[in-house]
């Protein structure tokens, strides 16, 4: 008998009760207690089984399950009897984060405040007996929404003091996506006063906590310890590069294999491979997204359904934000190749804006890149990183990304278009200067770029969006130099082509914006561009040539 699909379930419990498709992941639980660690941090792109397998931690370590070993029979942790007598033997407190979002301070704060109300409503059961003194009783009373910000960041330290009181053994503390409402907090403006806020309940419940016997955290990014976990020094970070926890998350190859062929769809796991597959944890490849397998498995269908589950809002915002070598990346991945970069995989949210590298070390721990080779810089010692576009699934969804941008920023932003390519060069100018550079403000919104960047940001901005709104109809290549000296494209179709150079006025050598122009198409025919075009097929009458060049904010196209 099949198992049952049960899409967006991620209770343990109501998974194994139900007969419902499950993956067995509790190999987590023994190699987790037998490290040892104290406090364990593990980042995961989200939708990879984090809640589920804190889920899973929950019900069997908690004494609150009752007889749930039923629950892990026939699964890998139950042939122990070690861990057979382990089970249900310790007061556990399960928290998430993962609701708390909001775009005002207030909101985070109240959110994360109701979840400390609902987890002392649970166990308020300990106020009977003798256990705890009244002193301690009495905390239960300062637990509600007006509590103070000191109240608030003792409540889980002394709700484990609690439990030690009423049960005679330590606590083990889960929190699910820690950092959803600092990212949150990012995006919209009031960081750094969430931040102190947070920072103040991490300390206090997981900083030598006498009451706690370990404590695990998941989310997906590694927030700086500087930023929040400053005075943890007893903590384990666990990252989508270390080698810890490798097979714990998402499903391997193996186990989609297996599930295809109980399902009858063994004949398509090549082209899941291509859809689904390229996630790397530590030096363990070929691992899938586990929502996009669970998706495919139920619908039979190819989609992006792991892109899907989020606005993305993040990713968004930093490439249409980003520098010209945020966006000059982009082209390069969206075109198939890799970018080489050193990566620091503590993010600091308030440097995004400053830090390119600290851009691809968030798209990494979200999923969107993936480590094709590590190599030492044998100038500088420091780790180098190929990565490039995790799948297929994710390449399109980027693609739509930007797209959407472009639609939504100018609905002539087609019309300019379809006049590139029908060569009405009155349009394009038109267009260009009295909406094109507003169109692609919204790119540099929050960076207030000078009048010397605001150009190069455009036309990288500007091929992106060709690149994607085009890419059915033309091969798109850029031959660029670093800096604003030269950018070519060539858009090659099997028939014809066009061949765009932007330029940038020069003072010192040209007198005005025609001289640049022309300059710009002299450029073209020097670099004997139809010469490579011409050889491929395709015939001179069909090229097209044009100057896109920039003073200021003025534009000229010829």
């Amino acid at each position: 008998m099949k198992p049952v699909i049960s899409i967006g379930a991620q209770d343990f419990t109501y998974l194994r009760e139900n007969h419902c498709f499950y993956i067995d992941k509790t190999n987590f639980i023994k190699e987790w207690w037998e490290n040892g660690d104290a406090v364990t941090l593990i980042t995961r792109p989200r939708r990879f089984g984090k809640t589920l397998n804190l889920s899973m931690m929950d019900t069997f370590f908690s004494n609150q399950y009752g007889d749930s070993g039923v629950l892990f029979e026939g699964l890998s942790i139950w042939n122990e009897e070690r861990y057979r007598q382990l089970r249900g033997s310790y007061p556990v407190i399960f928290l998430s984060f993962a609701g708390v979002k909001g775009d005002r301070y207030e909101t985070a704060r109240d959110g994360i405040v109701q979840i400390i109300i609902d987890i002392y409503a649970k166990y308020r059961f300990l106020l009977q007996g003798d256990a705890l003194n009244k002193q301690e009783k009495e905390y239960f009373d300062y637990i509600k929404p007006d509590m103070s910000d000191a109240v608030a960041a003792m409540a889980l330290h002394r709700l484990a003091l609690c439990m030690k009181r009423y049960y005679g053994k330590k606590a083990i503390i889960l929190l699910d996506e820690y950092d959803t409402p600092l990212q949150e907090a990012y995006l919209y403006g009031y960081w750094e006063k969430l931040l102190s806020f947070v920072r103040s309940i991490f300390n206090c419940t997981f900083k030598t906590n006498p009451y706690m016997e370990r404590g695990l955290l998941t989310g997906i990014t590694r927030i700086s310890k500087e930023s929040i976990f400053s005075d943890i020094s007893n903590l384990e970070v666990v990252t989508t590069t270390s080698e810890k926890y490798e097979t714990a998350f998402g499903f391997v190859e193996e186990e989609v294999a297996e599930a295809l062929e109980v399902f009858g769809m063994s004949e398509h796991l090549n082209k899941l491979k291509a859809w689904y597959d390229g996630f790397r944890f530590g030096k363990k490849g070929d691992i899938y997204n586990p929502w996009s397998i669970t998706k495919y498995l139920d619908s039979g269908k190819f989609s992006a359904y792991w892109m899907n589950t989020s606005s993305n809002k993040l990713a968004g915002r930093l490439i249409q934000e980003g520098s010209a070598g945020i966006k000059i990346a982009m082209e390069d991945l969206l075109s198939g190749q890799e970018i080489i970069t050193a990566l620091d995989e503590e993010i600091v949210f308030d440097q995004l804006d400053e830090s390119d590298e600290a851009i691809w070390s968030l798209f990494l721990a979200s999923g969107y890149l993936k480590v094709d080779d590590m190599l030492q810089d044998e100038d500088t010692d420091d780790i180098l990183y190929h990565l490039s576009l995790t799948n297929l699934e994710v390449k399109k969804e980027f693609r739509k990304m930007i797209r959407k941008w472009f639609r939504n920023t100018s609905s002539r932003y087609n019309d300019f278009i379809k006049a590139l390519l029908a060569d009405d060069i009155d349009y394009m100018n038109q267009y260009m200067n009295q909406i094109a550079l507003q169109t692609f403000s919204s790119f540099d919104s929050g960076k207030k770029p000078s009048d010397e960047t605001e150009p190069e940001r455009f036309y990288h901005g500007f091929v992106l969006g060709m690149m994607v709104d085009l890419a059915d109809q033309y091969r798109i290549t850029s031959n660029r130099e670093s800096g604003f000296g030269r950018y070519d494209v060539i858009m090659e179709s099997q028939r014809k082509a066009v061949v765009i150079e932007f330029k940038v006025y020069n003072p010192a050598k040209e007198k005005d914006l025609n001289e640049t122009l022309r300059n710009a198409l002299e450029q073209i025919e020097n670099k004997k561009y139809d010469t490579e075009l011409t050889a491929r097929g395709i015939p001179k009458e069909n090229i097209r040539h044009y100057g896109f060049v920039f003073k200021g904010k003025k534009v000229l196209i010829g």
